[in-house]
């Protein structure tokens, strides 16, 4: 850290981002969670890192810069070896005839500085950067996978035949560079799929799936086998489906991959989950919630009892949300349990329950115990059946605060979903104090972001009239307004995409939704009241986004199935 704990802790008291009174309950926080005070004020206070950037960078009297908002010159990129950019976290970002500009997660490295100087004859100037946005930029170090791939098979001259052991280049080799590669490219499942002539591999990154190489078919077996024997799964099993896990120690973290393997028509085909535990370091704000909605959630989980809801379709980050809530409140004073099926992320202070139905650990027969084991704070990984339903309803009405998701299509609809599992509409109202639904949206890349106008007839093309004239300001001598997209660039794969945000609607139950739910009115109903008392929608919230120049209006369309 650039400043001492005790520095940063006056800084953002004097700043007002933190009152004093919390000042020991962050130091506290920090330190049962093992990470540093700039994460725990981030985590504990939803503050962006880059408010604290500028804030640290005032304070040194340096500048700071947003790398990730910056359209990086690759040519003055490379003025620093990969080797050095990493070791110190630097990025050489800018040049032109005056200066080179040299971004720093710790400026007080002058010497990195003076050298850049020595050898390019210019003058450098210092700039603080965060990390993250340090570690994103080194991207662009990166070789294509399939040159990678190529140089790892053409190292031996011998044939596939000479390699008797797993362990022996290239497969091993190959199996660690692909899950490297996808871990830093950002990927969260790693597809390799046989075909008749070559085995496929692709990355699902930010929730698309992308074709990045194609390996000889004499190969594919053998990466499969390797697999196996790393994730202690049967090897002399071809005909049925297998799951199990495995490590890799990267240079960032060690990775926990979910390994699952079914047999298809040209042989086995395995999908490899990572689980980072860095990719969940995010805050509701991170996701992109907006203020009002933020602020329901906090009065929500505030509160000691009742339940907090998410709803959505699978891969629409309700877990992510739901760990960012319970990285908030976890504090040693709570005692915070939860029940998931499979538990993915590991919580320091939390007590997970892995589901196990060959010993009859179901979502239900989990929640009971807890109910024994005295805890604050209960996380159901899914309400699925009426049993579990009923339980998590009647350990909110007694005084403890659960959060849990389910599979519904927007935050009115689960209301009546709750009653259809056999709650009783008045144990609904009493218990549900919001219900968060939400999609995972992907945001245009700030290194490639241009902007175009657009026309107001061609806006209402996407959308109605009502929904334009809401969010999007014309004047009778101006009908155009400016939008953004990606071009493409090396950072985002040519997609003009990086990296995801949610959009979000969040649904208070206030006394007026209370009386529609004990009268049993239906989501539309429930959806007009909701609307009329300040709920925003999720398609408000994505246009929201549109106008900000967060996304795009595809994308938009895309994760709220709007028709055009």
């Amino acid at each position: 850290m650039i400043i001492s704990d005790d520095q940063l802790m006056n800084l953002v008291v004097q700043s007002g981002l933190v009152h004093e009174k919390n000042v020991q309950e962050l130091i506290v926080f920090a330190k049962a969670a093992e990470m540093s005070l700039f994460d725990a004020i981030v985590e504990k206070n939803n503050i962006p890192e880059e408010n604290l950037g500028h804030l640290i960078a005032n304070y040194i009297q340096i500048p700071f810069i947003s790398l990730s908002k910056t359209s990086i010159q690759e040519d003055v990129f490379h003025l620093l070896p990969e080797r050095i950019s990493r070791k110190y976290k630097a990025i050489a970002f800018y040049r032109d005839n005056k200066e080179i500009r040299l971004a720093l997660a710790d400026p007080s490295n002058h010497n990195l500085a003076l050298h850049l100087a020595k050898k390019t004859n210019q003058p450098v100037m210092v700039y603080l950067a965060l990390e993250r946005d340090i570690n994103n930029a080194a991207q662009l170090y990166r070789k294509e996978l399939q040159i990678i791939i190529d140089q790892l098979i053409g190292q031996s001259s011998l044939g596939m035949d000479t390699f008797t052991s797993l362990d022996q280049a290239p497969i091993a080799k190959i199996v660690d560079t692909l899950i490297d590669y996808a871990y830093q490219n950002k990927a969260s499942d790693i597809h390799i799929e046989p075909q008749e002539k070559y085995s496929l591999i692709r990355f699902r990154i930010d929730g698309i799936l992308h074709d990045v190489l194609n390996l000889p078919k004499n190969f594919h077996d053998r990466i499969i086998t390797r697999i196996k024997v790393a994730s202690k799964l049967r090897t002399d099993e071809h005909q049925s489906a297998q799951d199990g896990k495995m490590r890799l120690r990267l240079e960032e973290e060690m990775l926990d991959i979910r390994v699952s393997i079914i047999p298809i028509a040209d042989g086995e085909k395995s999908v490899l989950r990572l689980l980072s535990s860095k990719s969940r370091k995010f805050t509701l704000s991170d996701l992109g919630m907006n203020e009002k909605d933020l602020k329901k959630i906090q009065d929500a989980f505030h509160k000691s009892y009742g339940m907090i809801l998410s709803t959505g379709p699978t891969g629409s980050g309700k877990s992510t949300s739901i760990y960012a809530i319970l990285k908030i409140i976890n504090t040693r004073e709570k005692n915070i349990t939860t029940i998931e099926d499979p538990v993915e992320y590991r919580l320091k202070g939390v007590n997970q329950i892995q589901v196990n139905t060959k010993t009859n650990l179901t979502f239900a027969a989990g929640l009971r115990s807890i109910l024994r084991q005295d805890p604050n704070v209960i996380f159901v990984g899914e309400i699925r059946d009426v049993e579990t339903a009923g339980i998590a309803v009647n350990a909110a009405l007694t005084g403890h605060l659960v959060l849990s998701t389910l599979h519904t299509n927007d935050a009115a609809t689960t209301l009546p979903r709750l009653t259809d599992m056999k709650v009783e509409p008045f144990l609904v109202s009493s218990t549900v104090n919001v219900i968060v639904a939400q999609r995972l949206i992907r945001k245009i890349c700030d290194n490639c972001r241009i902007s175009y106008l657009l026309s107001e007839f061609e806006l209402n093309k996407f959308f109605s009239p009502e929904v334009v004239k809401k969010h999007f300001m014309f004047t009778e001598e101006n009908h155009e307004i400016r939008i953004y997209k990606g071009s493409g660039c090396k950072l985002c794969h040519n997609t003009g995409y990086a990296g995801r945000i949610g959009i979000f609607e969040v649904l208070e139950v206030s006394p007026n939704i209370k009386k529609l739910i004990v009268e049993k009115a239906n989501s539309d109903v429930i959806i007009k009241v909701a609307i009329q008392e300040g709920m925003t929608t999720m398609l408000d919230d994505g246009i929201e986004k549109i106008a900000q120049g967060s996304t795009t209006i595809e994308e938009v369309l895309r994760v709220t199935k709007v028709q055009l």
